[in-house]
């Protein structure tokens, strides 16, 4: 990241708002957060002086900007087959399979999907995440936003942010669901386990939309909508109604066998040992053009079988 000053002045139109957000408008192309980061650090500064972020602006002030390098998880780059559903100049769209972690962290420094990212386009080194825009977890597969330059990763995480991504999912989960619905219930750290999520009065808002695919004999297809973006939301959310996601190793329940089942059922059930969650579209505006960009991946193999399956034994139950 260039580190020269950068040198504007507060348009008249601004006076009146708190200098962060003054800040934002006149500087788009950095987060409103890096920016009050800087403002702190003291690597901005307002005619020749400095202003906390919730200081009021007059307009007509001389504002200098020296931006600072950032030193993210350090990545090294790694040759990874990526499974590329959209690419531009600006943001690409991957499609993650199961397994593949998204971020390196303790224990998981090399073979992440940042690394293969930063091998394929060795210039997201220069930026937050790599440019990824949001995450799934390790087993949970489908689609991932990449913002590829500095201006298109800031707009991404903004429209993030204003929920203007739309993302949906597919998911079986354990019980016959009677309908779809809505689950509206805030989510945080989990008060004794601290590797789990959990609703709790005090977490965060957090909000659920769900519909029915198929129901099969002791299990439901769904497809569900985000409205926010917590960690864990939706296997949190389906857990908290008792009705947590097949081979959930972590939010999951005894392996609820269907009636009258045969080993082919039993077996499947037993060896699906991961959340069954695919993140299955995306549809957002194009930071750039504007222009509405609709992105959507099939379920891997293995969710496709769980399914087949459940359906292949509730077409038979109902023919008894």
């Amino acid at each position: 990241m260039a580190e020269e000053f950068q040198t504007k002045v507060i348009p008249d139109d601004l006076a009146g708002q708190r200098f962060d957000r003054a800040l934002a408008q006149m500087f788009p192309e950095y987060s409103r957060s890096r920016l009050k980061s800087w403002i702190l650090q003291g690597f901005v500064t307002v005619d020749g002086g400095e202003k906390r972020p919730r200081d009021l602006v007059s307009g007509g002030e001389t504002v200098s900007l020296r931006p600072a390098e950032e030193l993210g998880v350090v990545s090294a780059p790694e040759p990874m087959e990526l499974d590329i559903s959209f690419e531009d100049d600006a943001l690409l769209v991957v499609n993650k399979p199961v397994g593949l972690v998204v971020h390196p962290g303790a224990g998981n420094l090399r073979g992440t999907l940042m690394n293969g990212l930063l091998h394929r386009i060795p210039c997201l080194v220069e930026l937050p995440r790599a440019g990824i825009i949001h995450r799934l977890d390790k087993d949970t597969s489908g689609l991932l936003l990449v913002g590829k330059t500095l201006q298109s990763h800031t707009a991404l995480l903004r429209m993030l942010a204003a929920r203007e991504v739309s993302r949906s999912y597919l998911a079986v989960c354990h019980g016959v669901l009677t309908g779809g619905g809505t689950i509206d219930a805030p989510i945080g750290r989990h008060p004794v386990d601290r590797l789990r999520m959990s609703v709790i009065d005090n977490g965060k808002p957090a909000i659920t939309r769900y519909r029915v695919l198929e129901r099969f004999a002791a299990h439901t297809y769904i497809s569900v909508e985000l409205e926010s973006g917590r960690t864990h939301q939706i296997r949190v959310h389906f857990a908290y109604r008792r009705h947590p996601l097949v081979g959930d190793p972590v939010y999951g329940r005894r392996m609820t066998v269907p009636p009258g089942c045969d080993d082919t059922v039993r077996d499947t059930l037993r060896n699906f040992r991961r959340q069954a969650l695919h993140a299955t579209r995306l549809e957002f505006s194009h930071p750039v053009t504007g222009d509405r960009i609709e992105v959507e991946a099939p379920p891997p193999a293995d969710f496709q079988g769980l399914l087949e399956v459940l359906r292949r034994h509730s077409g038979r139950r109902q023919q008894l």
